[in-house]
């Protein structure tokens, strides 16, 4: 069974509302770079800066979400996991 205490559960909250908000803080720039190209195109300006900045900040904020993802992820699996061994060793068992 998962015996968590309320305050992991509180933490656990703020931790996914953390990744929330670095989720559509990344959503919104990249609808934002978006929106700067399309505005250029519409003006007829000629958009290189506009690519030139989306070419390299779109994939540098989406690298940046995908590591906070996995780091996220990787220790809530770890705890779970390390939860796990932890019963696993109340068994009774000698280990040396």
């Amino acid at each position: 069974m998962n015996e968590e205490t309320p305050e992991a559960g509180k933490v656990w909250m703020i931790q996914l509302g953390i990744l929330a908000l670095f989720w559509v803080f990344v959503i919104g720039i990249i609808a934002w770079i978006v929106r700067l190209i399309r505005i250029s195109l519409q003006l007829r300006d000629i958009p290189s800066a506009s690519i030139g900045i989306s070419l390299v900040a779109i994939p540098v904020f989406i690298l940046l979400l995908s590591l906070a993802n996995y780091v996220f992820w990787g220790l809530r699996s770890a705890a779970s996991q390390g939860e796990r061994s932890a019963h696993a060793g109340k068994g009774g068992i000698d280990e040396r």
